[in-house]
């Protein structure tokens, strides 16, 4: 087995050690589950404009570098996303499974030093759930330095991705990818970026990854 099979694989063993029971009914295709209705209460949640403000996510220690939601998404829920500093080569990801088993997942957002790279709406922190599934967020060190050199107007970070991969693998595209190519396929194994340390302040989740990058997170849930 190739050292990029057994990477996957032992990416879908972690995601399954982390499965919770109200996860496990996910549809392939997106657009209809069966998870049992939501509560979102925690000691870290509050009331504010009808949504329930809710700092309510994790990281497990099986997986030391994931943030899920302590209880899944749902559809009309919104996620807030805050990263506050990133690191030049550093890719903040959120992801969602496209796959009952989580083998193969869709890129939802990338945000890197100059924000998110495809912001929708009004706000690149935001994201309108629009089905429940699973999500979850981990950060990426990718390279860099060599782009500006030979690329020209490429810039020195990478903006667009592959929107289908496995579970915690970043592919980029385009013409810097390109120019990088070497590189990346040596990074593309690399495990993200472990979490150092996690709090709630108030009903946001704050988590900052081993290098200091520190990124906020909150979900709003209607009230009602």
């Amino acid at each position: 087995m190739s050292k990029r099979r057994v990477v996957r694989a032992l990416i879908g063993l972690g995601w399954c050690l982390l499965a919770l029971p109200a996860l496990a009914q996910t549809d392939p295709s997106l657009t209809q589950t069966n998870l049992p209705g939501i509560t979102v209460t925690a000691p870290y949640t509050t009331e504010h404009g009808g949504y329930l403000i809710s700092g309510d996510f994790k990281v497990d220690p099986r997986m030391p570098s994931v943030v899920f939601p302590a209880q899944p998404l749902v559809k009309d829920d919104i996620l807030s996303i805050q990263p506050l500093r990133l690191a030049d080569n550093e890719y903040l990801v959120l992801q969602e499974c496209a796959r009952t088993d989580c083998s193969e997942a869709h890129i939802v957002r990338v945000w890197n030093a100059d924000g998110a790279t495809d912001p929708a709406g009004n706000s690149e922190d935001r994201i309108w759930i629009k089905h429940e599934n699973k999500y979850f967020i981990w950060l990426k060190r990718l390279p860099w330095q060599a782009s500006a050199m030979s690329c020209g107007q490429c810039g020195n970070r990478f903006s667009s991705f592959r929107q289908m991969s496995p579970p915690l693998i970043l592919i980029p595209v385009g013409a810097l990818a390109a120019y990088n190519r070497k590189a990346l396929l040596a990074a593309e194994t690399a495990a993200p970026v472990p979490v150092e340390s996690q709090k709630h302040e108030g009903s946001t989740f704050v988590v900052t990854f081993k290098g200091g990058s520190t990124v906020r997170i909150k979900r709003m849930h209607a009230a009602n």
